[in-house]
């Protein structure tokens, strides 16, 4: 009886061959992107094999998509990847303290 895809889904952990496969790229590749990409974390066993999780594959995913299909060099896309991870409220915020500015000064001429 074989694995189903669903059971294979659900799998904790993929090694280094499985995920160089799944993403067409050598495991040297994959080991240098860890070095170079906070957000690729694999845990290691005692033997020093590196294992995958989702996590990891998720992170990979955007990484392989920023680098490979979209030409980002490896700062270019550490630094969309770090831009991602910030608050979309970025621009509201902006917004908000330009309003607050505003108050103040009307405040500032109500007390002259």
């Amino acid at each position: 009886m074989g694995i189903t895809e669903k059971e294979e889904t659900q799998k904790l952990y993929y090694s280094i061959t499985e995920v160089s496969e799944m993403f067409e790229l050598n495991a040297s590749t994959l080991r240098f992107w860890e070095k170079e990409f906070d957000i690729l974390k694999p845990t290691k066993n005692k033997k020093g094999n590196r294992l995958f999780t989702q996590k990891d594959i998720d992170s990979l995913r955007k990484i392989v998509e920023l680098v490979k299909q979209k030409g980002f060099t490896i700062q270019g896309a550490k630094e969309q990847l770090k831009n991602k991870s910030k608050p979309k409220n970025i621009d509201n915020n902006s917004k908000v303290v330009e309003k607050l500015i505003l108050i103040k000064s009307k405040l500032i001429k109500l007390l002259d």
